[in-house]
């Protein structure tokens, strides 16, 4: 990777102001990344936005390295914020399913840039993590 960061073949959009609009945020991205915050919720609502109602099991293999706590946490706040619809189906063995919420799904849509961002920068995301441990792997 070069030392140099060569600009963008495109102007990119004016970034929008972020002007306190209520009480309690210091602007719009301050209350999104309240909503998002944690490791886990962008994946939860990404692997939701990809189709319909999902059982447990299946967030929890499509996430892999969550532990089980902090899936059922981080999907609790969710629900709480009014993101994930949770449905129990009061059936023996237990059925519940999790879907977006309207609110829910415009949020997914909110984050699918991000999505873009990474997928067309993974392999100098990637290279920067490695340069990052071997820098941290030489420190300790």
């Amino acid at each position: 990777m070069s030392d140099t960061i060569s600009p963008p073949a495109q102007a990119s959009p004016p970034v929008q102001s972020c002007t306190p609009t209520l009480p309690g945020f210091t602007c719009g991205l301050d209350a999104t990344l309240r909503v998002i915050a944690g490791k886990w919720k962008p994946l939860i609502l990404y692997f939701l936005a990809q189709g319909g109602p999902t059982r447990y099991g299946e967030l929890r293999r499509a996430l892999r390295d969550v532990s089980d706590k902090v899936l059922i946490q981080q999907l609790k706040e969710l629900e709480a914020d009014g993101l994930v619809k949770r449905t129990d189906y009061k059936e023996v063995p237990p059925r519940v399913d999790y879907s977006l919420t309207l609110l829910g799904h415009s949020l997914a849509q909110a984050l699918v840039p991000l999505c873009a961002w990474g997928t067309k920068h993974m392999a100098e995301v990637s290279q920067v993590f490695a340069e990052r441990e071997a820098w941290n792997s030489k420190s300790r």
